[in-house]
């Protein structure tokens, strides 16, 4: 008599399942539902194991592609699905689970600072002007949250997780990055035309550059894991070189100043000068906002709105640049300036997560108004930090620099504490990407996208991650 085979029954219903979706999607002419096999597979791979969804997510990252819904919604397809996905599925996990789970990684000051933000973002979200918009923007965060700091604590500890990481995440972007490169060799590499070759997987030059850059250091010491010459080792050497080369025709001015930035931080991280750094920048900072708040001196940065325009060469735009002549820096200060009259207006708690856009063209002034100030793509303000106190008031930008601030200052600790060398890099590698993510929000706001703010949260899981495996291994030796 056959050996019975129960384990068959998934992929029976699975088979079935595709045939009779192909069949209603030829017979109703609806073609998308020859998707919903995969629907199901990944559904019951989520009721298996949630860890592989969560690889699935960090391979789908590079390749989501934005796309607009009904109702003034828009998801990044998809990623986003799978974040909703993961965020239902470790929520039943904890609920049963709960005895598992690590109190410590809960009690670190990394954690805690993060849920003081999130506290006050929801106390915001209470008092929004716009409560609507808030609650789209506190859905978003939280499911950003849960699934890239709480999830990825749980799944990136052990140095085969961090290879998961690199390798699952590298290969989908070095095909994305090697099909914008191709198109845009093929005309040139025209600056007038950047932008066109973006699509579908980018939703600008910035973002493509921005992601390039924050995820290089991942690249770079990666290639230590194995032998020089080895086939991996020529691989992500050859991603390093690929990066760089996309990073370059982008034409991205903020991405240029990180990769030189990521040598300075590498090298201020292992003399321990980082916490230095910071408070160097921090007052030249408050020198130049002191400066420029001093009797109406910000008038000085009035553009002549005939020369202010965009420009086909690049070295045309990095002269304007300097001569705040350049359209898109020029816009950026048109919607500072606005920005500074709405913190002024509600200091305390802003105007709601997520609102600027709705509020900000009555407090505009004049004479900063570029080509370009109409705004019909509906972009943000250009700096995460001014967004973050137009839209949660001084308190609220207090609550984010504490998280950022405890977050540099604890990576540097750890990364003095760790003594593993593997450890040491990847440690390395996530606080490079975290600094350079915060560099980068000085002139955009990019933290709520699936693209750089997977990488924002989870980098700061893994300092958490590493810093408990050191406490560990001293407790182990200690005993």
């Amino acid at each position: 008599m056959p050996e019975s085979h129960p384990q068959r029954w998934p992929l029976t219903v699975f088979a079935l399942t595709c045939i009779v979706a192909i069949l209603a999607a030829v017979g109703l002419d609806m073609w998308w539902l020859a998707g919903l096999p995969a629907i199901v597979a990944v559904l019951w791979v989520v009721s298996m194991d949630i860890h592989k969804v969560f690889l699935l997510l960090l391979a789908s990252i590079p390749l989501s592609m934005e796309e607009s819904l009904p109702g003034g919604f828009a998801t990044d397809f998809a990623s986003e699905q799978l974040m909703w996905l993961l965020m239902l599925a470790s929520g039943v996990w904890f609920v049963q689970h709960w005895k598992k789970t690590d109190a410590r990684f809960l009690r670190h000051p990394i954690t805690i600072a993060l849920l003081a933000h999130l506290a006050w973002t929801t106390i915001c979200l209470s008092l929004s002007q716009d409560l609507y918009v808030s609650f789209k923007f506190w859905l978003a965060k939280g499911w950003y949250v849960i699934v890239f700091f709480f999830l990825a604590g749980r799944y990136l500890n052990e140095e085969r997780d961090f290879k998961n990481l690199l390798w699952w995440f590298f290969i989908p972007l070095a095909f994305a990055v090697s099909i914008v490169i191709t198109r845009h060799a093929a005309i040139g590499f025209s600056f007038e035309d950047v932008g066109f070759v973006m699509g579908p997987f980018f939703r600008n030059h910035v973002t493509y550059a921005s992601l390039l850059a924050i995820f290089l250091p991942f690249v770079w010491f990666g290639t230590y894991w194995y032998r020089r010459y080895s086939g991996p080792w020529w691989l992500l050497t050859l991603g390093v070189v690929m990066f760089i080369v996309g990073i370059n025709f982008s034409y991205t001015r903020a991405a240029y100043v990180a990769l030189l930035a990521a040598v300075g931080i590498s090298w201020a991280v292992r003399r321990r000068l980082l916490k230095f750094s910071l408070l160097a920048a921090a007052v030249v900072f408050a020198v130049f906002i002191g400066f420029v708040g001093n009797k109406d001196n910000w008038l000085r940065f009035a553009p002549e709105y005939e020369k202010t325009v965009s420009h086909a060469r690049f070295d045309r735009l990095l002269d304007a640049t300097t001569k705040l002549e350049d359209i898109s820096t020029m816009e950026r200060v048109y919607r500072w300036v606005a920005a500074s009259y709405m913190i002024k207006d509600r200091p305390l708690t802003g105007f709601g997560p997520g609102t600027f856009y709705f509020f900000y063209k009555k407090y505009t002034v004049t004479s900063f108004k570029t080509y370009v100030s109409d705004n019909p793509e509906h972009s943000g303000i250009h700096n995460y930090f001014l967004m973050i106190t137009v839209e949660q008031g001084l308190p609220g930008l207090l609550f984010f620099l504490i998280f950022v601030a405890i977050v540099i200052l604890k990576g540097e600790q750890i990364y003095h504490r760790t003594r593993d060398a593997g450890r040491r890099r990847v440690l390395m590698a996530a606080l490079l990407c975290f600094v350079l993510i915060n560099l980068l929000m000085l002139m955009n706001d990019m933290v709520e996208t699936d693209k750089i703010g997977s990488f924002f949260f989870m980098s700061a899981a893994i300092l958490v991650n590493i810093d408990l495996k050191n406490r560990d291994l001293d407790a182990g030796e200690a005993g």
